[in-house]
């Protein structure tokens, strides 16, 4: 309940701004994760809110790796595999969500470590030649999961 009413204030507050060119794709949250300094690849995982026609995300640009692609997880024969994508498509009114267990972006061949706490900026592009950027915190869990630490009494 509590991420619904997060995503209901996001929407409200990006709502109310009022920008002569306003996306039609708004960002609602997400991060990068921390990985150990001798492993050279991370993801990151965020959630875009479409509120225009469907959209293909095509392309996405880092300075913190050599290369981003868009990635997803299968199973075949009960074994999970990530497969590359040329594309997820936002939905025309609809939510994209990349987690740990789907969809997400993977940066192969960072640069330098990342630490928790730094900030990642990622330039998405769009198959309406639009693009987008978004900066995302590195850290070790999802957001989510350290929201079901806290505990919640509805009545």
């Amino acid at each position: 309940m509590k991420q619904i009413f997060k995503h209901a204030f996001n929407f409200v507050l990006l709502s109310c701004t009022s920008f002569s060119v306003l996306a039609n794709v708004m960002f609602v949250d997400g991060y990068v994760r921390a990985m150990p300094p001798s492993v050279p690849n991370t993801a990151a995982y965020f959630t875009l809110m479409n509120h225009g026609p469907e959209v293909d995300l095509v392309g996405v640009d880092t300075e913190v790796a050599d290369e981003a692609q868009l990635h997803t997880l299968v199973e075949e024969e009960g074994v999970v595999k990530m497969r590359q994508l040329p594309k997820f498509t936002l939905a025309s009114h609809a939510n994209l969500e990349l987690m740990p267990s789907g969809k997400h972006v993977m940066l192969l061949g960072l640069k330098k470590p990342l630490t928790e706490g730094q900030e990642v900026v990622l330039r998405l592009k769009f198959s309406d030649g639009s693009e987008q950027q978004l900066t995302l915190p590195v850290s070790k869990q999802a957001i989510a999961t350290q929201d079901d630490g806290e505990h919640h009494h509805h009545h």
